[in-house]
């Protein structure tokens, strides 16, 4: 799976930088750092809605109010570092198939 973070001009205002930190510690938590390719994107287009990440390879779990579904993926809006792990627990981690 490929999760992108936004770095536009929006989402790093926003603290897109401290939520590429924080992915990285969650998917060293969750061991998973060999099955998803952490990257950095310019705008994802979606700048009013906090900082946005995309997740291409798979369908969200619970498709809560912050995910938009994608050909071949999602999009979670309003990401920040505090909820980081709540959205990788709950959308993209059951998406990884690892039962």
């Amino acid at each position: 799976m490929v999760i992108k973070v936004c770095v536009g001009s929006s989402c790093h205002l926003k603290g897109s930088y401290d939520v590429i930190e924080a992915f990285k510690n969650v998917l060293k938590k969750y061991d998973v750092e060999d099955l998803v390719d952490l990257q950095a994107s310019f705008c994802l287009g979606h700048c009013a809605k906090g900082v946005t990440v995309g997740c291409d390879g798979g369908n969200a779990a619970a498709g809560g109010p912050q995910v938009e579904p994608t050909d071949g993926g999602f999009i979670l809006h309003g990401v920040n570092a505090g909820n980081v792990e709540e959205l990788f627990a709950n959308e993209i981690y059951p998406t990884l198939n690892l039962n």
